[in-house]
């Protein structure tokens, strides 16, 4: 059966491409969007006009039983934005994990960030944050946690697929190379959609390997 499905993040690469997915699957998607942004989101989805920065202005239309999928962030992460992804992912993050627990929302799911890492601590101290917010709050929660999502327009680290193949394959690399491995957008947004239908009983994180794995559903469908 259908869902009904919040989406903060509907207009951005990784939510404009999961809406029309998580419609073709019969769930009723409705999508937060700053008031006259309404035509960047994608068909199959009711906008909703708030600040993802503020959960008071979209509180209203979260229903319990709803599940909740928080996709706002920086786009194109770098450790010159340190400051953004406090005021940004972090805030929203908090946010959205507050109005979802005040609502008695059923699921919660998060995108958050493969760690620890050699780099990009900002970035991972902000999702940690609100990793660690959502594991307080008593929600059921799916928490993804990819380290860069080949897609279009982000496709530099096909180079290094040679160098993770070879990490994979040394004892004292592999468990590393796994865990902060490259991901598809597809892979991304199969594991998203399989997380809305199978909400866990507590706090369930999805790592690179699973979310790499979740592609191999849709193939056996």
């Amino acid at each position: 059966m259908g869902q009904r499905i919040f989406v903060t993040g509907g207009t951005g690469y990784m939510g404009s491409r999961l809406i029309p997915l998580l419609a073709a699957r019969g769930h009723d998607v409705l999508a937060l969007v700053r008031p006259g942004s309404e035509h960047k989101l994608p068909a199959g989805c009711t906008p909703v006009a708030g600040d993802a920065l503020d959960g008071a202005s979209y509180a209203e239309h979260l229903r319990e039983g709803d599940t909740f999928i928080q996709l706002v962030g920086v786009a194109h992460p770098s450790p010159a934005k340190a400051k953004e992804f406090v005021a940004v992912d972090q805030r929203s993050g908090l946010e959205a994990i507050r109005a979802a627990k005040r609502a008695r929302v059923a699921h919660f799911i998060y995108v958050s960030v493969a760690h620890p890492a050699p780099a990009m601590h900002a970035y991972i101290a902000a999702r940690s944050v609100c990793e660690e917010e959502l594991e307080a709050s008593e929600l059921s929660a799916t928490i993804l946690r990819p380290w860069y999502v080949l897609g279009p327009g982000h496709r530099w680290p096909y180079a290094l697929i040679p160098l993770y193949w070879l990490a994979e394959r040394i004892p004292s690399t592999r468990e590393g190379a796994r865990r902060l491995g490259l991901v598809t957008l597809e892979q991304m947004l199969w594991a998203l959609a399989e997380a809305v239908d199978s909400s866990p009983a507590d706090v369930r994180i999805i790592e690179v390997p699973a979310i790499r794995a979740a592609e191999q559903l849709k193939i056996g469908k």
